[in-house]
């Protein structure tokens, strides 16, 4: 790879970036549509409030980078890892994502709206209150998740797992139909199913 030199190499419409190194640099203004990174590594990088609509990632590595608040909007993202990162508010509304590993993030109200999910893993990361609704899932893993008040209603799930994870009161608990949970997580969904089926439970 090659060390990425700003301004030279920040996003343009319709660019393509190739096989770069972005270390500590701020990239938190970037605002470009239909941009493309391929073969890059992003290591400590200020992305946070970036708009990158229709952004394309291929092979591409965060770790510990801040993208909290992104606006990355119907974007593509394959052969990616991100870890150890800051997602705080990350909106990838309509996004789609195939092989994707999500390592020790806080994604806490982040959006993954009508998005689409296959061979994802997501893996200890606080998702809490994250909004997953009418997304589709085809072999996504949540594994020692914080999931307290995600939303869920209107998602589709084949080929989905939780495990090790606090689904302490999920939203649209209707839409998990077709997962496999846990035995030691689904206590966690007692309240969710509950409320789902008009049963009330006394203290």
């Amino acid at each position: 790879m090659t060390e990425a030199v700003l301004p030279r190499d920040e996003p343009v419409d319709d660019g393509a970036l190739l096989s770069l190194a972005y270390g500590a640099v701020e990239l938190s203004r970037a605002a470009a549509e239909n941009a493309e990174f391929e073969r890059c590594r992003f290591d400590r990088t200020a992305l946070a409030g970036s708009a990158l609509p229709r952004v394309r990632f291929s092979d591409v590595a965060f770790d510990g980078c801040d993208l909290a608040n992104v606006r990355w909007d119907d974007a593509r993202l394959a052969n990616v890892t991100v870890a150890q990162s800051r997602m705080t508010g990350a909106r990838l509304t309509e996004a789609w994502l195939r092989d994707v590993v999500v390592e020790g993030c806080r994604a806490n109200l982040a959006a993954f709206r009508f998005g689409r999910l296959q061979n994802v893993v997501f893996r200890d990361c606080d998702l809490s209150e994250a909004d997953f609704q009418n997304a589709g899932f085809k072999g996504v893993r949540f594994e020692g998740c914080r999931l307290v008040a995600a939303r869920f209603a209107h998602a589709t799930m084949d080929g989905v797992r939780f495990s090790g994870c606090d689904l302490f009161g999920v939203r649209g608990v209707e839409g998990l139909r077709g997962a496999v949970v846990s035995s030691a997580d689904a206590p966690g969904l007692v309240y969710a199913l509950a409320a789902a089926v008009g049963i009330a439970i006394e203290d």
